[in-house]
């Protein structure tokens, strides 16, 4: 077979070059602006002392408030807590989130392989070609999206199952700052060796966080040199002090949604599906290797009929229903830029992405592929302008594939994988 493939031919006026360097440029703009002002935020003298006003103020009015320091001691501490909390509680629920599902969920109980299996089923089920475009040219952004769709699904359907996991997650983190009050006040309450008992204390209550939230210990260097006497009282006034705030994010996560997380679950359960992207050259399928950078050739178990990546046959408007794994046993050739041909059998030789990947002769076609461009034939042909007829007619046995047929297949490899 003589293919080519169906790049189009295009160049780029004056125009779309100045439009592009405009738009090229708005973006560095906005990005180095954030970088400057992130980069203020951590050095410039002003502004840090700006940012920490309120606290310098704070402690001011603890070391003038003599006994009843503790009360305002114990509420700076809390402020502080707070913003800390919060962002511990949405990590742990993410990771919550992820684990829970990768061991409830089908889809996800398996390996990336596993996984594609449901995605075909369930693009099967839509019915919708533009899904599969979406999945045909660009995998992983779709594989991506799938799992952010069925994460947010799950989290956000009749059952609120966020609400719940955020509640764990703040339950679990509440109950450890108040070990680690607890934990503080035992070490330091006998301590009476020591006229730095706050400092100390808040070195225990820092360190006992240390593994459920990040409370810097610098940040409260101007209030460890409070004196308080009584190590009791301030066990007692952190407790009233933390009180409120437990409330106070309870209320929050009630009403959360996913837009709430730095780390997003979905981002976290994709990574458990992460592996090489490469698509082969000559039909699209993904390479199965479940390390990205892997050493060796890339490889698939099953191609795909050429034509779904818009290869045809030369001179005609022909679409190839043949796949690659059996023209690299036959005697034809193939260009990509219509003048330099190279025989099937010696792919690699056409460089790179031909010459990094191992594809064995194999001559049978997945039903679910057959299936795929009987049913959506129009909608193929439309998208490269050529048609399924000549040397590409679509044979008599693909038209009797029942979709149920084409499901069958994937679901007998999905056994097999897990």
């Amino acid at each position: 077979m003589d293919s080519v493939h169906s790049y189009a031919k295009y160049s780029f006026n004056k125009d779309y070059r100045i439009d592009l360097s405009l738009y090229l440029c708005r973006m560095a703009a906005g990005r180095f602006k954030a970088m400057h002002e992130a980069f203020q935020r951590a050095n410039d003298p002003a502004v840090y002392l700006e940012s920490k006003k309120e606290d310098f103020f704070t402690c001011f009015q603890v070391s003038c408030q003599g006994a009843t320091s503790v009360t305002t001691f114990a509420a700076f501490l809390c402020e502080k807590i707070g913003p800390a909390l919060r962002e511990a509680v949405y990590e742990r629920t993410a990771l919550a989130i992820a684990r829970d599902m990768k061991g409830t969920i089908p889809d996800f109980n398996g390996n990336r392989s596993s996984l594609e299996v449901c995605i075909l089923r369930y693009l099967a089920e839509e019915e919708k070609f533009e899904k599969f475009k979406e999945y045909l040219r660009f995998p992983r952004d779709f594989f991506q999206s799938y799992i952010k769709t069925r994460v947010e699904t799950y989290c956000l359907d009749k059952n609120r199952r966020l609400e719940k996991f955020l509640d764990d997650s703040l339950t679990h983190c509440y109950e450890s700052i108040q070990s680690a009050v607890s934990a503080s006040t035992n070490v330091v309450k006998d301590r009476k060796d020591r006229k730095d008992q706050i400092s100390l204390w808040l070195d225990e209550f820092c360190r006992a966080l240390g593994a459920v939230l990040s409370l810097p210990r610098r940040d409260l260097k101007g209030i460890e040199h409070q004196e308080v006497t009584d190590i009791e009282f301030l066990n007692n006034a952190m407790a009233e002090a933390l009180a409120p705030l437990n409330d106070q994010l309870r209320e929050e996560f009630a009403r959360a949604d996913m837009s709430r997380f730095e780390r997003q679950p979905h981002t976290i359960l994709a990574e458990q599906f992460a592996g090489c992207w490469e698509q082969c050259p000559f039909c699209g399928a993904v390479c199965t290797n479940t390390m990205p950078n892997h050493d060796g050739d890339h490889q698939v178990v099953y191609h795909r009929p050429e034509g779904l990546k818009g290869w045809w046959w030369h001179h005609t408007d022909n679409l190839s229903i043949d796949i690659c794994s059996s023209s690299v046993a036959s005697d034809c050739s193939f260009s990509t830029d219509g003048h330099k041909w190279t025989p099937y059998k010696r792919y690699r030789d056409a460089g790179r992405p031909y010459s990094s990947w191992s594809i064995p002769p194999d001559p049978s076609v997945q039903a679910y592929w057959k299936w795929f461009v009987c049913h959506f034939r129009t909608e193929i042909e439309e998208q490269y302008k050529k048609k399924f007829h000549g040397k590409g007619e679509i044979p008599e046995l693909w038209q009797r594939i029942t979709k149920q047929e084409a499901l069958d297949e994937p679901e007998k490899v999905k056994a097999k994988s897990i």
